[in-house]
């Protein structure tokens, strides 16, 4: 039934649990009153309100209608290809009340955007109506156990195996019993066709004429009325068949998503009052306190209670090997715990934990299509009516005008029907595309739909951000030094006491260093960023300011400049501290830690043929050192305006990726042809970011870049297969070499091939691995 759904909007999805699902709005029974009033950048999209805008553009296909005040939502079932998503999009759109419908084929759910609250029931029916089932997306009811083994497989397949039976029946009395031979053939074709027949009229009315069940019933009663009962039969066997392979690789395609669906157990320990109680996850709200054994996974997004412990987070990152985490760390929903029985704050709401936000990040996936697979969704809407045309023309013209054989042109048209049959080509961008995603997602790299990954495989330069980039982004104060009668402990509080607050990595370290010495504190009034220069604070009725050595406004001694250029090309961050904006009492230094993959990533980048390229706020001594150390050009002292116009040159002249963790990253990583964040970075990054790489190891970048290429050289293998079986079969058929049940087996087979050809891309390995 309808069900709750995070109907929030912005361009991108945040994966920080404090920012997803943050525009709730007011229920009404079960289905949720879309706000449509935008909130802050940090709100989740709902990917799944589409409207009816044009398809080319792609940021319309995640985007709501402005008219909708309902979102209901439901999962369905029984989808083999995107074609039967578009087959129920295009009924329950013609609901009235519907604003837009989205099916996202990978999760099974429908959205449909209303503006009434009474249309649950009309939709329904239309699903029912186009041939699928449903049920509620969030219902967690355990499966009724399934059969397995060979009756189970009978079960599954038993029209099949009925009408092969019957087939093989008819064949084996043929020489015996002609006349009844016949009619068993021909009752076993009507017999299979009723329900196809039944489908394509439901299709026809709800707005899908030209669907394949049409084609197929068309063509089995052409090939009834001509007298070729034995094509007719075998062509619908074919057809089932070939629906069935077509079951099994959508199975199989979404087999990714189900393993991540099922992460999240069904019920956790709550501890109430010292006591150890066994809750339903759907009751946990954030506050709660929970308790995990070693080999279970968690079942929310949490913060550590205990002092250490180690966590297997391969399944949501790619990470083999298990993270330590300490007091006070989060852990997402899904790890495993490894080591020892911990316990849990719960710091995520319900729907909103690390699963659900990689499940919304999917499913706003499946919206951002390619442009190679939005020209083919335009290219079936008019190519089967042009085949069909072209099939009467095939039939028509050469009786009439060249007094051919009606039988032998009405067969032949019969046949081209069939082979013209869109499913391979359409099957095959969509196919490969989610299988990329879903290979993507395994290695711990989250990807934002087919377009990102398109430009993945045409990216040319590759910018980085230094701080939490390339580096570990954890700076250590190493220096301190102070002038004149102040104490190094003195200049440490004081810098430290205009940092407190600050989520900037060298404000954080500051006052770590601080509190690690035991040194007071004060408080400071009336602190001020100053964007791309520093921060300053009154303390003690005192102006301080601390900032970087090229935005002071004050001249510095010569000792202190050549002391400070050291410090620098030692690759060291330096900033100035201030007093009463003109007396210099003394400097602080910070050295970041390159992450230990980065020379490797930047090597990797370049045995593709991609630059690689630095862009860092730092001075450029100390990016002169990092440059050194993992041979990568740079450009210093930018601000982050300087990064956005840096990024704008890049691009004008080839496609340019920006890799960033930080929300001065996000501007140039929005004007960057492909955005890339760090997992561990701000929420505005991952926003804004294209893509994300969740265990921040920096070789996965050629990794998905090479994953990027496979899954383009995939498509256009599936495209020159499909096109190429086609265009064989199709002078084959005319010239009547060939009949129609190959032609099904064409259709059929080439569906096959190219969906097997996409589920390659499931198993694929990087060079760098």
């Amino acid at each position: 039934m309808c069900t709750k759904h995070k109907a929030c909007r912005s361009e991108k999805v945040a994966l920080n649990p404090s920012q997803v699902g943050s525009c709730s709005s007011p229920k009404i029974s079960n289905i949720q009153m879309a706000d449509v009033s935008s909130k802050d950048a940090g709100c989740c999209s709902s990917s799944t309100c589409s409207s009816g805008s044009d398809p080319s553009d792609e940021e319309s296909d995640a985007s709501p209608s402005s008219d909708a005040r309902f979102t209901h939502s439901w999962k369905v079932l029984g989808m083999d290809c995107p074609a039967c998503a578009k087959k129920i999009e295009t009924a329950v759109s013609k609901v009235s009340g519907v604003i837009d419908a989205k099916v996202l084929f990978a999760t099974e759910k429908l959205v449909v955007n209303t503006n009434h609250a009474d249309v649950a029931i009309s939709i329904e029916q239309a699903i029912i109506e186009t041939g699928f089932r449903f049920t509620s997306p969030n219902d967690r009811t355990p499966p009724s156990p399934q059969e397995s083994g060979w009756l189970a497989i009978i079960r599954q397949n038993s029209q099949i195996i009925a009408i092969a039976s019957a087939m093989l029946l008819a064949m084996m009395i043929k020489p015996s019993f002609p006349q009844v031979s016949e009619w068993l053939f021909v009752l076993t074709c009507l017999a299979g066709l009723y329900p196809i027949g039944r489908k394509a009229i439901s299709l026809a009315k709800s707005g899908t004429p030209f669907a394949i069940e049409t084609l197929m019933s068309v063509a089995a009663l052409g090939a009834l009325y001509l007298g070729e009962t034995v094509e007719a039969a075998m062509v619908l066997l074919l057809f089932l068949i070939g629906e069935r392979l077509e079951a099994f690789a959508a199975s199989r395609a979404r087999s990714g998503v189900q393993s991540l669906m099922e992460l999240v157990p069904e019920n956790a320990v709550q501890i109430i009052d010292g006591q150890r109680v066994e809750v339903s996850v759907s009751e946990l709200t954030p506050g709660d306190v929970i308790e995990v054994s070693p080999g279970s996974r968690l079942p929310a997004d949490g913060r550590l209670l205990d002092g250490l412990a180690s966590f297997d987070e391969s399944a949501l990152t790619g990470e083999s090997i298990p993270v330590e985490r300490f007091e006070g760390e989060s852990v997402m929903a899904g790890a495993v715990v490894v080591d020892r029985v911990v316990r849990f704050t719960i710091t995520s709401k319900q729907g909103e934990n690390a699963i659900d936000r990689i499940l919304h990040l999917i499913e706003e996936a499946e919206s951002r299509k390619a442009p190679l697979e939005r020209f083919l969704d335009k290219f079936s809407r008019w190519y089967t009516p042009l085949m069909m045309v072209v099939a009467l023309l095939v039939i028509v013209t050469p009786p009439l005008l060249f007094a051919q054989p009606w039988e032998t042109w009405v067969y032949r048209g019969l046949a081209l029907l069939l082979i013209a049959c869109p499913c391979a080509l359409v099957i095959s961008t969509p196919a490969a595309i989610t299988s990329g995603l879903a290979a993507a997602a395994r290695r711990g790299a989250l990807i934002k739909g087919g377009a990102a990954l398109e430009q993945l495989g045409r990216v040319e330069t590759i910018a980085f951000d230094k701080t939490g980039t390339l580096t570990k982004g954890k700076p250590e104060v190493t220096d301190i030094v102070a002038f004149d009668n102040i104490s190094q402990e003195q200049l440490l509080a004081k810098v430290a006491a205009i940092e407190v607050g600050s989520s900037h990595p060298l404000a954080v370290s500051v006052v770590k260093k601080a509190q690690s010495l035991n040194l007071e504190i004060a408080e400071a009034t009336d602190k001020q960023a100053l964007v791309g220069s520093g921060v300053q604070g009154i303390v003690g009725g005192t102006l301080y300011q601390v900032m970087s050595p090229s935005k002071l406004t004050i001249e510095l001694a010569s000792p202190l400049v050549e002391q400070i250029e050291g410090l620098e090309q030692q690759g060291k961050t330096v900033v100035v501290a201030v007093a009463d904006g003109s007396k210099v009492i003394g400097l602080i230094a910070w050295q970041d830690t390159l992450r230990a993959d980065a020379a490797d990533a930047v090597q990797a980048l370049k045995d593709l043929g991609i630059n690689a390229l630095m862009l860092t706020g730092d001075n450029p001594r100390s990016a002169q050192a990092i440059s050194n150390k993992i041979g990568i050009d740079f450009k210093a002292s930018l601000l982050p305006k300087d990064k956005v116009t840096y990024v704008e040159q890049l691009s004008a002249n080839g496609h340019v990726a920006m890799v960033g963790d930080g929300i001065n990253d996000a501007p140039a990583m929005k004007a960057s042809s492909i955005g890339i964040a760090m997992g561990g970075g701000t929420d505005v990054a991952l926003e804004t970011a294209d893509a994300a790489i969740t265990h921040n190891r920096l070789i996965e970048l050629a990794g998905m870049i090479e994953l990027s290429r496979a899954t383009l050289n995939n498509i256009r293998q599936n495209v020159a297969l499909a096109l190429g079986l086609k265009a064989v079969f199709l002078v084959t058929s005319l010239l009547g070499i060939t009949g129609l049940w190959v032609a099904v087996l064409a259709d059929s087979g080439a569906t096959a091939i190219v969906t097997l050809n996409a589920l390659r891309l499931l198993k694929f390995k990087s060079n760098h691995d």
